[in-house]
């Protein structure tokens, strides 16, 4: 009976399984994090940018 009602706190009202959501909803949110980083980066202008900032440290450490 114990174990019944672990799983029964485990699940919503209407029996859904709460731990299977929380999963889905960190998949997703992965997925879309992923996918918005990889949209809005241009590479070409990171690496632009990187080789600036390193010029730039290399003037102020000489």
């Amino acid at each position: 009976m114990a174990n019944n009602n672990q799983q029964n706190q485990a699940k919503t009202a209407s029996g859904t399984s709460i731990q299977h959501v929380k999963q889905q909803n960190a998949q997703q949110n992965q997925q879309q994090y992923g996918a918005e980083f990889a949209s809005e980066t241009n590479a070409q202008e990171v690496r632009q940018q990187n080789a600036q900032s390193a010029a730039q440290k290399n003037q102020q450490n000489r």
